[in-house]
């Protein structure tokens, strides 16, 4: 005799395709919103290096504190590609992490049902 009844089987059940369901909702979720990250910044991925050369270009034609200015401007305008890159790059490491945690909880549900 097992150390689970019928009920118990059927709830334990009815709680990994729960689980399963939930992860895979969220796991999509996750896919769906690194491919449009990744594609809208690889659409402005140029955007910095353009207005980089179009800062040189003006440095000329502006006052000192201007040119200064725009520089400044441009500097941060790298640092935000820099932040947009990393939230990429986190998006895909979480992307990833959800698999692996999804598949971990279906091996465990699945090794706890069958093993008891």
């Amino acid at each position: 005799m097992g150390l689970f009844n019928k009920r118990e089987k059927k709830l334990i059940t009815e709680l990994h395709q729960k689980s399963e369901s939930h992860l895979k909702e969220i796991s999509k979720e996750i896919d769906d919103l690194l491919e449009d990250l990744t594609t809208d910044y690889n659409e402005n991925q140029e955007v910095v290096g353009e207005f980089s050369l179009f800062v040189e270009e003006l440095q000329t034609k502006l006052s000192p504190e201007d040119a200064q200015k725009l520089m400044d401007f441009s500097c941060r305008l790298t640092k935000v590609k820099r932040c947009a890159k990393k939230g990429v790059e986190a998006m895909r490491e979480l992307a990833r992490d959800q698999r692996k945690i999804t598949r971990e909880t279906s091996l465990e549900y699945q090794e706890y049902y069958y093993t008891r």
